[in-house]
């Protein structure tokens, strides 16, 4: 399978996937002087792409104005992927982010945790998919770890470099020599944590026709069986939290 990376950064959720015997082709990321904009992607090449778009317009602890920038990488996503017209795409963000609907495939959204993915931390990301062929993903989570820490920011300067590293799933001697300290915890607190990363990639190399399986409808993406329309109680309160807000 080759696969597109686009905004890769320091190549958190690429690690991922090659763990997991994906071949990944690097995209311009502005960390390396690269730009989307004048990026333009041969067709049929690529099997999917995956992407992490700036997130700062969209996150919770924003503490100025949007500057416009989120929804322009949103809409250089789209082009990248009408472009290369791969057989699935997969973006990933932070809760806050507008949903990314892309004529010829058809959309999932999915919320996921580090703590259902063995880490101790309370971090949420969304993840957006679509297939050309109406594919979905079903994700194995494990046990909510229950006792968590507060989640990784790019923007913490107290937490020691090692545990930094270990809530996102890394190695406590990580390290990036060309950056600088803050570069370094603003990369790898900006990243997918590396195990969550490893279950989409499993899940991307397993996805299933629509047909086949019935979601639950909390977004989770955990298979139900029956009239069932949610994997649990969790995530009937989870669907009524969704309804609430949106209300």
């Amino acid at each position: 399978m080759l696969v597109l990376s686009l905004f890769p950064g320091i190549g958190l959720l690429d690690r991922a996937f090659e763990a997991e015997g994906i071949c990944i082709v690097r995209g311009p990321d502005a960390l390396w002087g690269g730009d989307i904009r004048a990026f333009c992607p041969p067709a049929g090449r690529f099997d999917g792409i995956i992407a992490g778009s700036p997130c700062q317009d969209f996150s919770s602890a924003r503490r100025c104005e949007p500057t416009g920038n989120g929804l322009e990488m949103l809409t250089q996503f789209q082009r990248v992927v009408i472009e290369a017209q791969p057989d699935w795409w997969l973006l990933e963000n932070v809760p806050g982010v507008p949903d990314v609907r892309i004529p010829g495939y058809n959309w999932q959204r999915l919320d996921l945790r580090a703590a259902e993915f063995g880490l101790v931390q309370r971090r949420l990301r969304h993840i957006q998919f679509g297939s050309r062929y109406g594919n979905v993903l079903v994700i194995d989570r494990h046990q909510l770890v229950v006792e968590t820490e507060p989640t990784v920011m790019a923007s913490d300067t107290t937490t020691p470099w090692d545990k930094f590293c270990s809530l996102q799933g890394l190695p406590g001697n990580f390290d990036i020599p060309a950056f600088t300290v803050g570069a370094k915890r603003e990369a790898v607190g900006n990243g997918v944590p590396l195990p969550m990363g490893r279950a989409l990639a499993q899940a991307v190399r397993a996805q299933l026709p629509a047909s086949s399986v019935n979601l639950c409808a909390c977004s989770c993406g955990r298979p139900v069986v029956g009239n069932q329309i949610y994997a649990g109680g969790a995530c009937r309160m989870r669907a009524l939290r969704r309804r609430q807000s949106e209300s």
